[in-house]
């Protein structure tokens, strides 16, 4: 039996955030003591060439969890394939007011309105370079809740500066629903200007560290089809290297009449499976292979990775599956996909 199984039923006696906080804490320490996380070795995998990387395996962690990445080599033990940290922002902010994490028990779902609450860049810098591991690893970055949209490409450049030498790729996230009008940079015209000057400075980067690294994009689950087709269009034109479906949703039909279902926030877990799923479809169809999708949302076994794959995913994360299933939710997808 594996650390989380046996920790699991205390940690669902605590308030969701403490019991967050305490997790990592207990990764760590069985990361510097040697303490078993997995109930054996993880399946081998096949590896995959995705955004130019070589991935041990499909089975990312998703970003949100580690967001000082503060717990990397803790997280690495679990058998990742890759792993995300952050969201970043340029400066130290708190976030929200406490409390801002919740469990919807009865759909396995999780409501967050963290608000990018982090250090600050320079801080997951300094823990980036203190961990010990060499796998891939997805730096993801914001804009501080202060900054206003009009000069929001000066943070996301800011943090891309930083990181860039840090990370395999990078996450630009416009789609947490938990920032302020954070989501109004998804609009076509704001979005495209948005990934022209990205792009822009990502080819400057690439001649000064002599180092390509890749650029991803997160998007919402909550977009109607054209919007999906227009974002699609606008990776494609400004030659985006990835794109992940999807963040949390804010819709709240799967869970209505549940226990803190009415809570602000956004809503991960089996409520979105279906949601992200049918945008990477629509992702796939109107991409045709030409930009790579990571798929996330409700993953909680191999049978729903193999969807998400099936969809049109090169890749997939998980996060509130792993709440709720443990370690062993990695194993299980490793089986299933290999």
């Amino acid at each position: 039996m594996d650390i989380y199984s046996l920790l699991k039923p205390l940690l669902f006696l605590l308030e969701a955030e403490r019991a967050h906080d305490l997790t990592l804490k207990t990764l760590r320490l069985a990361e510097k003591t040697g303490l078993p996380v997995l109930p054996g070795r993880v399946p081998t995998c096949q590896p995959r060439q995705v955004m130019g990387l070589t991935f041990p395996n499909a089975v990312g962690l998703a970003a949100g969890l580690d967001k000082n990445a503060a717990c990397i080599d803790g997280l690495a033990a679990l058998g990742f394939g890759f792993i995300e940290v952050g969201t970043v922002t340029p400066r130290p902010q708190p976030g929200n007011p406490k409390p801002r994490l919740f469990r919807v028990r009865e759909a396995e779902g999780i409501i967050n309105r963290f608000g990018f609450n982090n250090l600050g860049v320079d801080t997951l810098i300094e823990n980036v370079k203190a961990a010990k591991f060499k796998g891939i690893l997805g730096i993801n970055i914001g804009k501080n809740f202060d900054t206003p949209n009009e000069r929001a490409v000066e943070d996301y450049l800011i943090c891309l500066r930083k990181v860039y030498a840090h990370a395999s790729y990078v996450t630009v996230n416009i789609s947490s629903p938990n920032t302020k009008n954070l989501r109004a940079l998804q609009e076509k015209e704001v979005l495209s200007a948005l990934l022209a000057t990205l792009k822009a400075e990502q080819t400057k980067l690439a001649r000064e560290h002599g180092r390509y690294v890749p650029i991803a994009l997160k998007i919402a689950p909550d977009l109607e089809p054209g919007q999906v087709n227009e974002i699609a269009d606008l990776l494609m034109e400004h030659a985006f290297d990835g794109v992940i479906a999807t963040n949390t949703t804010l819709a709240r039909d799967a869970v209505n009449g549940m226990q803190h279902a009415e809570e602000a926030g956004g809503l991960s877990g089996t409520p979105v499976r279906d949601k992200s799923t049918l945008v990477i479809r629509q992702l796939a169809e109107r991409l045709q292979g030409r930009i790579p999708i990571i798929g996330v949302g409700g993953i909680f076994s191999g049978k729903d990775a193999a969807e998400k794959i099936a969809a049109g995913a090169s890749l997939v994360q998980v996060y509130s599956g792993l709440i709720y299933r443990g370690p062993q939710l990695v194993r299980d997808i490793c089986q299933t996909l290999r």
